[in-house]
């Protein structure tokens, strides 16, 4: 066996030896978490607001003088209908959130009065009847508002203890809420004393800000049947959202003189906004990882290089005592392995290390078991390729040329 002269070896050359598991141990380390990272970034990106994107567009405005709020309602729906008569809308709707937007509104639910017993916070929707086919929402049971039960916002806020009626959840709230039953039909309690029934549970909606989905309350959102300010939301015909947009614009100014479109942007576009961040830490852990594994590659490479100009007489020595190559080949690869598991085996303890702090530090999530043995396997395959070729060239001396050396 090669072990006892390879530790020999190595104990000969602490220095170059320590450096190369350091390097190791460093690159299993940050890689590991780098790649978890990147996963979490790339599931982000990929995940479904439950929305028809393609097809919806959010304008908002500007108006040249404050209206009273017993007005808004009233402006709001003039706007509405011009703009569901329009040729080529599905439908259209004001909300006073939308994904992707910079704003975030939620509210505390609880099964009891006054905020007693279990509350969870949700993110809170308030449109009209049309938001649903709006936004492209599919109900998992239960139905939508009706016209009728759509309130005023500002006659609904203007007393002491607010009385919506009804609500429509979605599946995440209905779950914590309800486990294992029906939540149509069930009363939850959202400001103060007076109750409101669950009419619908929806299959997704997601709250503005997705990452907070994993917050209190789990992504947990609900929709108010409230009439008021907020943006205007248009879904127009398949391949037609961008004539729609100039064409709302348009009907929205021309309805009162003094407004202006201060924006009107497809839902596709702010969503490549929202995630733009994301989108660049995903590169850049990247191309970190794979700096670090060249770095760490070519260390090994120079090392084992060194290596066999400083060992070369000894090369020679073992093949005119009869070593053939493979066993030449399988030394340097042997000694690889050696100083490559040291290395991982720390870096596997520094990855954990890593993880907890990153866990501590900025709320992520938990670096899953398998990362680690992936990473082990991939450093594991690194080192021996990056050390075939010096290994392969030792291998290949003559005993004569060695021993003249």
């Amino acid at each position: 066996m090669d072990f006892l002269p390879i530790l020999s070896t190595l104990r000969r050359h602490k220095i170059a030896a320590g450096l190369i598991v350091l390097e190791v141990a460093l690159t299993c380390a940050i890689v590991t978490n780098a790649l978890h990272l990147i996963q979490t970034r790339i599931e982000a990106l990929n995940a479904d607001s439950g929305l028809a994107e393609t097809e919806i567009a959010v304008l908002n405005l500007r108006g040249s003088r404050p209206q009273p709020p017993e007005r808004t309602a009233g402006i709001v729906a003039e706007d509405l209908a011009r703009l569901r008569a329009l040729p080529g809308i599905k439908a259209a709707t004001v909300a006073n959130q939308i994904v992707y937007g910079n704003n975030s509104n939620n509210s505390g639910v609880s099964l009891e009065p006054d905020n007693r017993g279990q509350r969870i916070s949700a993110a809170q929707y308030a449109a009209d009847d049309q938001m649903l086919p709006t936004f492209g929402l599919k109900l998992l049971e239960g139905r939508n508002f009706t016209a009728e039960e759509v309130l005023d916002s500002f006659q609904a806020f203007s007393v002491s203890d607010p009385r919506i009626g009804q609500l429509i959840i979605n599946k995440v709230m209905a779950d914590k809420l309800f486990p294992g039953r029906s939540a149509v039909g069930q009363t939850v309690y959202i400001f103060g004393r007076s109750p409101s029934t669950i009419i619908g549970v929806l299959d997704t909606l997601t709250h503005t800000q997705l990452h907070r989905a994993r917050g209190d309350g789990g992504g947990a959102a609900m929709i108010l049947p409230l009439r008021g300010g907020g943006s205007y939301i248009i879904r127009a015909e398949p391949g037609q959202l961008d004539a729609q947009i100039k064409a709302a614009t348009a009907v929205l100014e021309e309805g009162n003189k003094g407004r202006v479109v201060t924006q009107a942007r497809p839902l596709t576009e702010m969503r490549a906004a929202f995630y733009a961040q994301d989108r660049a830490m995903a590169w850049l852990m990247g191309g970190v990882c794979v700096a670090l594994l060249l770095v760490t590659a070519m260390g090994i490479v120079g090392l084992a290089s060194f290596w066999v100009q400083q060992r070369t007489r000894m090369i020679g020595t073992r093949r005119a005592l009869g070593a053939t190559q493979q066993q030449i080949l399988r030394y340097f690869q042997l000694e690889n392995l050696l100083l490559t598991s040291t290395g991982i085996l720390i870096g596997l303890g520094g990855a954990v290390a890593l993880s907890q702090l990153l866990m501590q530090s900025y709320e992520l999530p938990r670096l899953p078991w398998l990362y680690l043995p992936a990473g082990a396997v991939s450093l594991w395959l690194l080192g021996q390729l990056a050390v075939w070729v010096p290994a392969r060239r030792a291998a290949r001396l003559s005993p004569v040329a060695a021993l003249r050396s």
